[in-house]
C-alpha cells in the first residue's frame, strides 16, 4: 500500500486504450471519446488485436509490444478473461499505471481479482480496479473514463468505490456548476486502495477538501492513518453504505456486544477528524457547501426569513443539530429597531414580515453579517407578490460582495422556486430545497470544525500508572490460558487480569464443591450471591432471555451457609441438565453490592472484523440488551478521548445531571476507560472483555460479573502508544533520563520545554523564530500518529514528581517508508551531554527496524554542532545551492526490490 507511480493515474503525458474500437457500445470507444472531449494534451494510442488502423482518430496497434513508446498510463477495456495477460504484457514493456475497466464474471469475480493482482505483481505496475469508472482531473483535460460527461474544475476531490454513484454525482454537479479537482472510482481494486489515493490527495494535489464515498475498508489501519493525516489539512466528508446488518450483506461480519456495526464507523470517523454524512441527499448538500463556502469560525446561525414558521423549521433542526441562534448584540439590535416597523422583531430568527421586499432582503443580511457573534446567515424565502422568488434571489446576488459572512440560502417552493435556485447556482451562492436542509449543511462545517477541536485538546496528564510487573504477569497468564488451547479466561482469571490494571473487583470466594463455597460463606456476612463458573458463561456479550432463571447459573440474596451450599447443588444440577458438555470450573460467590446509591454501567472491550480492538460504555445490569445504551471508541484512548465517549452516552448524561459528585465520578470511570484500552494494547490475544455490572458508588467503581475470551492476536486500527519502546538511560553528568516516544499528554511539559529554548536553537530546528507553541502545534508535535511518524524525548523526574523534558529527536515517514525526515533539538543548558546523539541513535535504531530505506534532514549552513553530530554518525552532507542548507542522508537499509530502487533514485514517483 503506497503512493508509488500514482502520479502516473492522474498526471500522465501520455496514453493508452486496450481494447477500444468505435463499434457501439465499446467501453474503450467511449473513453477515447471521452479523453478527445476533455481535449487531453498528451499522445493518445489504441491497442486492439483486429488492426483498425486508428480508433477515433487515435493511432491503434496490435499489440502493447508495437506502441512507438511506453505511455504513462494504460486503460484496459479488454474481457475480463483477457485482462490478466494484457496488464503483465503492460508491465514488462515498462507501463508504470493500468487503469482497469472491466468487471468481473460473476461467481469467477474473486478468481479474476487474484489473477490481476498476480499479473501486476511479476513487473511492479500499480493496478486500479477492476470495476472502476476511471479517473477525471479537469485541470489537467484528463477523463479517462466511461461517464457520460466532463465535469468542471473545482477545489474538492471525490473519491469513492462505486462507479454509478460517481457517475450521479457527475449528473448532479454540472446541474449546480460545481466542479472537482478530482474524481475517482475505485471499484473493487486489487492494488490501488482508498487509502493509497487520500494519501495522494492530500500531499500532492491543491485539493481543499475531499469527499469519500465507502463500501468496505479493506485495510484499516492504513485507511484511519491517511485520513487522519489528511483531516489535519482538508476537510473530509464521508458517507458509508451498509449501514445496516441487511446491507451489509455478509452475516458473518458482527462485532460482539453490538446489534450494528454502524456506531463502530461513526467512532472511527469521528476519531479520523472526518464529518460523516448520511444520505446520497446530505452527500449533494454537502459537496455544495464544500464548494461555495468559507470554513466557519463557529455554531452561531442567524436566521432570516419573510415568515416565522418556515425560520422556525430551521431552529429546531440547528438544535437538534447541536448547532445555536446567534445572539446579536446590542448594537445590532439598534440598528434592527432603526430599521424595520414598529411591531416587527428584533431578535433571531428576524422574522421582516410577508411584505418584505427584495432590497428588504438585503438590507437585513448586511446589517446582521456585520455582527461579530454571528458565522453564518441563512435566508429562508417564501414567494410572496411584493418579493418574487428571482427577483429576490438577483437581489442578493447583486450585493452578495457586501455581505460580511457566509451565506446560505433555501427558497421555498418549486414553480416560482425553481429559476431563483438556477440563479443562485450560477452566482455560486449554496442554496437549499428545505430549510432544514440548509441548517444541515451549515453543520457539517460546524462539525468539522469542532472535530478538529477535539484532536487538538491535549489530554491531562494520566494520574495513575499501573505496575509493569504487574501487567506483565496478566499478559503471561493470558499467554499460558492460550497456550492450553482454551479460548477464553475463567472469572478468576480475568479477576487476576483486571486487578493488574488497578481495576476493582469485588471481593470474590472461588471453591470446587458445594462445601467448600458453604465454608467459605461463613465468613461473609449478609446476603451472597452465587454463581456457577463454566465454559458457556465464560463468553462475553452472551445474553439470556431469562436472566433470574436457574439456568443462567446466577442465584441472589442467599443469606446462610446452608443457603449458599443448596444453591451451589441447584446450579450445579441445572448446567448438568442444560450444558452437560460445558467444562465446570468452580462455584463464584461475592457479598451482595446494594445501596450506596449505586449505578450499574456496561464497560467492556470488544474485536470489531474491520477495525478491531473497540472500547465499550454504557448503562447495565441485566436489561443491557435492551436498554442499548452502547457508545464505542476505537482505541488508544487517553483521558479527554475516554470523557468524550462518557459523554456521549445516557449514562454519561445521567452521571453528569445527577451525581452528587459528577466532576469525580466521570474522572475515575474516564481513568478505567483508559486502563482497559492500554490492556488490550498490553494483550493482543485479549477478544473480548465485560464488566457488566460495574457499579458506579460513593466509594468508587467496582467490577461485579466480568467475563473474558481469548482470540487470535488483535490488528488495532489505530498504532497504541509503543511501550516496549521505553528505555532508562544515565547521561555523562550521571543524571538518570528515560527515553520514550512522546504522547498527547506530554504537551504541556513539551511548552516548558520549548520557553526554555534559545531564538537560535529554535531558528536551527524550525528555521525561522517560533516563538510559541499554538494549541494546533502542540497537538501536532504531540498527538503522532505512530505508523508513520516517531518522536523520542529524553525526559527526567524531578524531586517534586514533576516530568522535565531534556530533548526531542522526531522522524517524519513517507507512505512508502522508503525515507524518513529527522530533526533533533536539545535544551541549551544541557550541550555537551550526549543527548543528541542518544537521540539521533535511537532514531536510527527505530528506523532500521521498521525497513525504513534512507533517513534526511536539513541543516542551517552555521548550525556547525548538527553538522559535526551528522558527520560523527555517518551521515552524508552537501551543500544544497537552491535552498542554501545542508543536505544530510543516512542510507538505513537495502532496497528489498526493483520499485523501492526505483524510488530511491526518483523521488518524485
Amino acid at each position: 500500500m503506497s503512493t508509488r507511480f500514482l502520479r502516473y493515474f492522474f498526471e500522465p503525458r501520455s496514453l493508452a486504450v486496450i481494447g477500444a474500437s468505435e463499434k457501439n457500445f465499446s467501453l474503450g470507444g467511449q473513453v477515447v471519446v471521452n479523453l478527445l472531449e476533455a481535449q487531453f494534451a498528451g499522445r493518445i494510442w489504441v491497442v486492439n488485436a483486429k488492426d483498425y488502423g486508428e480508433v477515433h482518430g487515435c493511432p491503434c496497434y496490435l499489440s502493447v509490444e508495437d506502441l512507438p513508446e511506453v505511455p504513462d498510463l494504460a486503460v484496459v477495456c479488454t474481457p475480463a478473461s483477457e485482462a490478466p495477460g494484457v496488464v503483465e504484457a503492460l508491465g514488462h514493456f515498462g507501463v508504470k499505471a493500468a487503469l482497469v475497466l472491466t468487471s468481473g464474471q460473476g461467481h469467477r469475480a474473486t478468481n479474476y481479482r487474484e489473477r490481476l493482482l498476480e499479473a501486476a505483481q511479476k513487473s511492479g505496475i500499480r493496478v486500479m480496479g477492476p470495476e472502476c469508472m476511471g479517473i477525471l482531473v479537469p485541470a489537467r483535460k484528463l477523463n479517462a473514463s466511461y461517464a457520460p460527461q466532463n465535469i468542471k474544475s473545482g477545489k474538492v476531490a471525490y473519491i469513492g468505490q462505486s462507479g454509478m454513484l460517481g457517475n450521479a454525482i457527475i449528473d448532479w454537479a454540472n446541474g449546480r456548476g460545481i466542479g472537482f479537482s478530482h474524481l475517482v472510482t475505485l471499484g473493487n481494486s486489487v492494488d490501488v486502495r482508498l487509502a493509497d489515493v487520500i494519501d495522494y490527495i492530500n500531499r500532492f494535489t491543491g485539493a481543499q477538501a475531499i469527499l469519500l464515498h465507502l463500501e468496505h475498508l479493506p485495510d484499516c489501519r492504513h485507511f484511519m492513518t491517511a485520513v487522519r493525516e489528511a483531516s489535519r489539512n482538508k476537510l473530509v466528508l464521508a458517507i458509508k453504505s451498509g449501514r445496516t446488518p441487511e446491507a451489509q450483506g455478509d452475516p458473518l461480519l458482527i462485532t460482539p456486544g453490538l446489534p450494528n456495526r454502524d456506531p463502530v464507523y461513526d467512532a472511527a470517523f469521528s476519531r479520523a477528524g472526518m464529518v460523516r454524512v448520511d444520505n446520497s441527499e446530505e452527500l449533494f448538500d454537502a459537496l455544495e457547501t464544500l464548494t461555495r463556502m468559507r470554513p466557519v469560525r463557529g455554531d452561531r446561525l442567524a436566521i432570516i426569513s419573510n415568515g416565522l414558521g418556515p425560520s422556525m423549521l430551521a431552529v429546531d433542526r440547528l438544535i437538534h443539530q447541536g448547532g445555536q441562534l446567534a445572539q446579536l448584540n446590542a448594537n445590532t439590535t439598534q440598528r434592527l429597531q432603526d430599521w424595520l416597523p414598529t411591531d416587527q422583531s428584533r431578535s433571531n430568527p428576524l422574522d421582516i414580515g410577508g411584505g418584505a421586499t427584495p432590497q428588504m432582503f438585503v438590507e437585513a443580511i448586511q446589517i446582521i453579517s456585520e455582527d461579530p457573534g454571528v458565522d453564518a446567515v441563512l435566508v429562508v424565502h417564501a414567494p410572496t407578490r411584493l418579493a418574487p422568488s428571482e427577483a429576490t434571489a438577483l437581489a442578493l446576488i447583486a450585493n452578495k460582495k457586501s455581505f460580511k459572512r457566509n451565506l446560505l440560502t433555501s427558497w421555498m417552493g418549486l414553480n416560482h422556486a425553481f429559476p431563483a435556485r438556477h440563479e443562485f447556482n450560477l452566482a455560486g451562492i449554496p442554496t437549499y430545497l428545505s430549510p432544514e436542509k440548509a441548517v444541515q449543511a451549515f453543520m457539517h462545517l460546524v462539525n468539522y470544525q469542532r472535530n478538529q477541536q477535539l484532536l487538538q485538546e491535549t489530554p491531562p496528564t494520566l494520574a495513575f500508572n499501573t505496575a509493569k510487573e504487574a501487567r506483565a504477569s496478566a499478559q503471561q497468564l493470558v499467554s499460558e490460558v492460550a497456550a492450553q488451547g482454551r479460548g477464553y479466561l475463567t472469572h478468576q482469571e480475568t479477576k487476576l487480569v483486571l486487578e493488574a490494571y488497578g481495576i476493582d473487583v469485588a471481593p470474590t470466594a472461588y471453591a470446587q464443591t458445594p462445601e467448600q463455597i458453604a465454608e467459605l460463606a461463613e465468613a461473609i456476612p449478609g446476603p451472597k450471591a452465587l454463581k456457577i463458573n463454566h465454559t458457556t458463561n465464560c463468553y462475553p456479550f452472551h445474553y439470556r432471555k431469562h436472566p433470574h432463571k436457574v439456568s443462567a447459573g446466577l442465584l441472589h440474596d442467599l443469606e446462610t451457609a446452608e443457603d449458599v451450599r443448596l444453591g451451589a447443588v441447584r446450579l450445579a444440577d441445572k448446567v448438568q441438565e442444560k450444558f452437560p458438555e460445558s467444562q465446570f470450573h468452580d462455584f463464584v460467590l461475592q457479598p451482595m453490592q446494594r445501596g450506596k446509591h449505586s449505578m450499574q454501567l456496561n464497560v467492556g472491550i470488544t474485536r470489531d472484523p474491520v477495525f478491531g480492538p473497540v472500547i465499550l460504555f454504557g448503562i447495565g445490569g441485566y436489561k443491557v440488551n435492551i436498554l442499548i445504551d452502547r457508545q464505542v471508541a476505537l482505541p488508544p484512548l487517553n483521558m479527554t478521548l475516554a470523557l468524550h465517549l462518557i459523554h456521549s452516552s445516557h449514562a454519561g448524561q445521567l452521571i453528569s445531571g445527577h451525581s452528587a459528585h459528577a466532576e469525580r465520578d466521570l474522572q475515575r470511570l474516564a481513568e478505567l476507560l483508559v486502563k482497559l484500552s492500554q490492556l488490550c494494547s498490553d494483550v493482543p490475544l485479549l477478544k473480548g472483555l465485560e464488566i457488566n455490572p460495574l457499579l458506579l458508588n460513593r466509594d468508587g467503581l467496582m467490577a461485579i460479573d466480568i467475563q473474558c475470551d481469548l482470540g487470535e492476536p488483535a490488528y488495532h486500527a489505530i498504532m497504541p502508544y509503543p511501550e516496549d519502546l521505553r528505555k532508562q538511560v544515565i547521561l555523562k553528568d550521571g543524571r538518570q533520563v528515560e527515553v520514550r516516544p512522546i504522547r498527547g499528554e506530554d504537551a504541556v511539559a513539551l511548552l516548558r520545554f520549548h520557553s526554555r529554548l534559545s531564538e537560535e536553537s529554535i531558528r536551527f530546528r524550525y528555521f525561522h523564530n517560533k516563538s510559541d507553541l499554538t494549541k494546533r502545534d502542540l497537538s501536532l508535535l504531540t498527538q503522532i500518529n505512530y505508523d508513520r511518524q516517531m518522536a523520542f524525548i529524553a525526559e527526567e523526574t524531578l524531586a517534586d514528581g514533576t516530568q522535565e523534558i531534556l530533548g526531542v529527536s522526531r522522524i517524519w515517514t513517507d507512505p512508502d517508508n522508503i525515507r524518513t525526515e529527522f530533526s533533533v533539538i536539545i535544551r541549551d543548558d544541557l550541550q555537551g551531554l550526549g543527548l543528541g546523539s542518544l537521540l539521533m541513535n535511537k532514531l536510527i535504531s527505530y528506523s532500521k527496524s521498521v525497513g525504513t530505506l534512507e533517513m534526511i534532514g536539513k541543516i542551517m549552513v552555521e548550525n556547525h554542532p548538527m553538522r559535526g553530530l551528522m558527520k560523527h554518525l555517518g551521515f552524508r552532507c552537501t551543500y544544497n545551492l537552491d535552498e542554501q542548507v545542508i543536505d544530510a542522508v543516512l542510507p538505513l537499509n537495502e532496497p528489498a526490490n526493483e520499485w523501492q530502487r526505483h524510488r530511491l533514485a526518483h523521488p518524485v514517483d
